[in-house]
């Protein structure tokens, strides 16, 4: 039989080359999938690697595509960092996403360009407070916070469908769930004239950055990452495990916050039912295809952007299904736990043990349960 026994020591080079075996197997495995559906297998490779990237406007959209990823995925790398695992990023980017469309409702044609700093801010204060909550059931209740952030997603789905079909319904919309689209006034900045990209992406790399800095460079971001490392060394040192989840929820859920503000205030430019993108979703393997550190994840929601778009080139070009993007995926994180457990651990074949021969003249009964007969005798005699 096999067994999976600890390693002694674990590779440093596989650490950081199963992010790339794993991208490997996923595209082997992609080109089997496109075969089997009765696609050529180079023109599907195609569109997924090439495309993306063939020119200064294909690669303004990676950007547009890359930017919310990566902004989420630097909030939850300090959640999973200090073992905080904040699952329902999606929900806190909708919520961050309602709040900043009601600030950019208010807009009219007198407004300043004040307002854009005011729709960040309320996109980030939207996910902090999404966030807060799943922290203050983690906090006071010791609710699992996987369960909560995550059903929390849900309500805030459904609270951006009763907001678009109901109170901020476009009245003159012809009778679509939409918001009136926001002035001019608010939109996001754009880097450069003719392209999308705006200065959300800016925000992504000084963020990057800024994380960097916090993480491997702080007390504060020390204490982070020993408390999830070793609780009780954390607790010894006088870190506050209150602190390190609240500090964790918050961050993440304001950047989520700011993913959704920047989206809706961006290519978007209104709320609709279709805000919820995945990106929450999606930017969990960005970060644990990252490895959690903030150039990982760069490269990480690059390559995930590359999913989006090639998924949706599939659909028009190839005539695949566009949940194809979801299946693409699926195969990158399934090939990484893969990839990573077997880092961890090595396969050995174990012999099965072998059957103990009963003793000449044991009964049947005697060799199955042979510490029956001594102690009912023992027991019997105390009895006598």
């Amino acid at each position: 039989m096999l067994k999976l026994e600890p390693r002694p020591q674990l590779s440093r080079f596989w650490s950081y080359g199963s992010p790339i075996l794993a991208l490997l197997i996923t595209v082997v495995i992609g080109m089997a999938l496109f075969s089997a559906l009765g696609k050529d297998p180079v023109r599907g490779l195609q569109v997924f690697f090439w495309e993306p990237i063939k020119n200064g406007y294909a690669l303004g959209e990676l950007m547009v595509k890359a930017t919310p990823l990566l902004i989420i995925a630097l909030g939850l790398a300090v959640c999973f960092r200090s073992n905080v695992w904040n699952i329902g990023a999606e929900g806190q980017f909708v919520f961050g996403a309602i709040a900043a469309g009601g600030v950019a409702l208010m807009a009219d044609k007198t407004t300043g360009q004040w307002i854009v700093a005011a729709i960040l801010l309320a996109g980030i204060l939207g996910g902090m407070v999404w966030a807060g909550i799943v922290a203050l059931l983690r906090d006071k209740f010791n609710a699992s916070e996987i369960l909560v952030s995550l059903m929390l997603v849900y309500v805030a789905t459904l609270l951006l469908g009763y907001m678009v079909y109901g109170p901020w319904k476009d009245p003159l919309g012809y009778n679509f769930p939409q918001t009136k689209t926001f002035e001019a006034v608010t939109q996001i900045p754009r880097l450069m004239k003719g392209s999308r990209v705006s200065i959300g992406l800016v925000i992504a790399l000084l963020g990057a950055a800024a994380l960097w800095v916090f993480l491997f460079r702080t007390r504060a971001g020390f204490a982070q990452q020993v408390g999830g490392l070793a609780p009780a060394a954390a607790r010894y040192a006088g870190f506050s495990a209150r602190r390190a989840i609240w500090i964790a929820l918050l961050t993440s859920g304001g950047a989520a916050g700011l993913a959704g503000a920047l989206e809706v205030a961006g290519p978007i430019g209104q709320l609709t039912p279709y805000v919820p993108a995945g990106y929450g979703f999606a930017a969990i393997i960005v970060a644990f295809v990252g490895r959690l550190h903030p150039v990982g994840m760069i490269f990480s929601a690059v390559l995930m952007s590359m999913f989006y778009i090639g998924g949706e080139l599939a659909q028009s070009r190839l005539g695949l299904p566009k949940s194809l993007t979801g299946v693409f995926q699926g195969l990158l994180l399934f090939t990484l736990l893969a990839c990573d457990t077997l880092i961890a651990y090595g396969i050995r074949r174990k012999a099965a043990p072998k059957p103990v021969a009963a003793p000449a003249g044991t009964s049947s009964l005697q060799a199955s349960t042979p510490l029956t007969a001594p102690v009912t005798a023992r027991a019997t005699e105390g009895a006598l």
